[in-house]
């Protein structure tokens, strides 16, 4: 079953899927720019420091050259002199940018450009001078470096000048994009596989919510409420795993019980009669049943939306004030019956006795007055007006099947009814059942023969006929509701197979039964007992 949905207009908004996606994508790809730019600044912090430990090492490996503090001293600055070509073969040796000798007022002994040898130094050296060794990372005549000064000492120790070495940034900068390249290469599975995983959780999302969006959600979450609370009929829904997932108010009226969502239909306490709509093969479709003391019309229908089993649903649509109807109205045919009857056979002594007195047989007129008042009711032992009626109704109906039906002599029922209603449901559904069984027997003549006893307040009622009987192996089945023995080509169709299960259900409601004493015999068919409990006024009632 599929419903129409009415999708509101959404303009040119994304669909929550791909809000979804969209927004951990940026998310993921947030975090890991972030991650990146952080890793990325403490490599850089660590490698400037190593290239600052690295020009201050290359510094005071310049500065212990034996002899260098005594050229600088006796010596003076000279692009070919000893201590620029000491510094240049440190210099290229190490790789460092620049390595620059000065005697004690900062005056350069060597540099690779040999034009400023002979200059001061373009940064201050008084720290070296003053005896410390000094790491930095400043800008020189060459550009940025990392740069490590060192004081210069003679033999006794004394400062007479500082080396300075300064490594250039530009290979930091080399080094330090490598490291960023690697920490992305590495990032990007992560990042790739959490944006496959966002596609992957907005596709699940678009399964669980069936491409519905959150305003069309709220609009079915409304409406849902909306629907289920006002309409007349019970529904109950359950997923494909058996779970329950709707349940109306008139469900929880309908079954006696209050279903809570997720709980499974199994476990919910429900009786044997609910349970079974469930499985039932085919899906009943407007069947009648009688559920937790009511009468019920029950479909169910198997929700799908695209392609996909949603679960069952199960509608009962409350029968059991139509059937009380039924019930009155039957009970008022049958005491219409019995009146016209009693009318009739009124009419018929009437004009005997007229004709006896026309005739002048004043003696045998008074006879056949005294034997009039001796008899009861028109039918034999029954006095109750209601049962009367209704065997009349039925003899007739037996009549126009082909089948004669007898009101046993050991009949003797001199109370009447005090639920006329429930008595003739049982009794009318006996009674058809036994009809029905004898004009489909092979048995000559076909008949059915009913007892109807008084047990002090309680009816005792027997209904044998000449049908072929129940087989053993459905004596219990028969009471069973939808079970018939009748098929499509004997007659069978949508109703059949609810009489004896309502008339056992009516019984037991009194505290009395309905039960087959006898599956068959070798001159009769089936033999039903039932018994209703206080449904008679009782001698003292009716006399009172």
């Amino acid at each position: 079953m599929r419903w129409p949905l009415r999708r509101p207009f959404r303009g040119h908004r994304l669909a929550l899927s791909t809000q979804a996606v969209v927004a951990l994508a940026l998310l993921l790809t947030f975090v890991v720019l972030v991650s990146l730019a952080t890793s990325a600044a403490v490599l850089r912090n660590d490698l400037e420091k190593q290239y600052e430990q690295r020009a201050l090492a290359i510094a005071r490996a310049m500065a212990s050259e034996p002899g260098l503090a005594g050229m600088v001293t006796s010596g003076t600055p000279d692009p070919h002199g000893p201590v620029q070509d000491v510094a240049e073969r440190m210099r290229l040796g190490t790789g460092a940018l620049y390595v620059v000798v000065t005697d004690a007022r900062g005056i350069r002994y060597s540099h690779p450009t040999l034009a400023n040898i002979g200059k001061p130094v373009s940064t201050s050296p008084e720290e070296a001078l003053g005896g410390r060794e000094v790491v930095a990372i400043e800008q020189g005549t060459l550009g940025y470096s990392a740069r490590g000064k060192v004081p210069l000492r003679n033999e006794a120790g004394d400062v007479v000048g500082e080396v300075s070495v300064g490594i250039a940034i530009s290979e930091l900068d080399a080094e330090t994009r490598k490291l960023v390249i690697l920490l992305g290469l590495v990032a990007l599975p992560p990042l790739a596989l959490g944006i496959a995983g966002a596609v992957l959780l907005a596709r699940r999302l678009r399964r669980t919510t069936l491409g519905l969006e959150p305003e069309e959600m709220a609009d079915l979450v409304r409406e849902h409420a909306a629907v289920l609370g006002g309409v007349r009929d019970a529904v109950l829904a359950v997923d494909p795993r058996g779970r329950v997932t709707v349940s109306n108010p008139e469900a929880t009226r309908l079954l006696g019980r209050d279903l809570s969502r997720g709980t499974s239909i199994a476990d919910t306490g429900l009786g044997p009669e609910a349970l079974g709509l469930f499985a039932e093969q085919p899906a009943p479709a407007g069947a009648l049943r009688v559920i937790g003391g009511r009468v019920v019309l029950a479909t169910r229908l198997v929700v799908q939306r695209e392609g996909r089993d949603l679960g069952t649903v199960l509608i009962l649509r409350d029968r059991t004030d139509l059937d009380e109807l039924a019930r009155e109205l039957e009970a008022t045919r049958a005491l219409t019956d019995a009146l016209r009857a009693q009318a009739h056979e009124h009419s018929n002594r009437l004009h005997t006795l007229t004709g006896l007195l026309h005739h002048g047989d004043v003696e045998e007129a008074g006879e056949y007055l005294s034997s009039l008042s001796q008899q009861g009711t028109w039918v034999s032992g029954v006095d109750d007006p209601y049962l009367a009626g209704l065997l009349a109704a039925k003899s007739a109906a037996a009549s126009e099947a082909g089948v004669t039906l007898r009101v046993s002599e050991s009949t003797w029922l001199e109370d009447r009814l005090s639920h006329p209603l429930d008595t003739v449901t049982v009794v009318a559904n006996l009674l058809d059942n036994g009809i029905r069984a004898a004009a489909e027997g092979a048995r000559e003549p076909r008949w059915v023969e009913v007892t109807l006893l008084g047990d002090g307040v309680d009816l005792l009622v027997h209904v044998v006929d000449s049908g072929e009987g129940v087989p053993a192996d459905h004596v219990e089945q028969v009471f069973d509701h939808g079970f018939t023995t009748r098929d499509a080509e004997s007659g069978g169709a949508p109703g059949h197979g609810i009489g004896l299960a309502l008339a056992r259900h009516t019984a037991r409601a009194h505290g009395g039964d309905v039960r087959i004493v006898e599956a068959g015999g070798e001159d009769h068919g089936a033999v039903f007992e039932a018994r209703l409990v206080r449904v008679l006024t009782g001698a003292r009632e009716r006399q009172g």
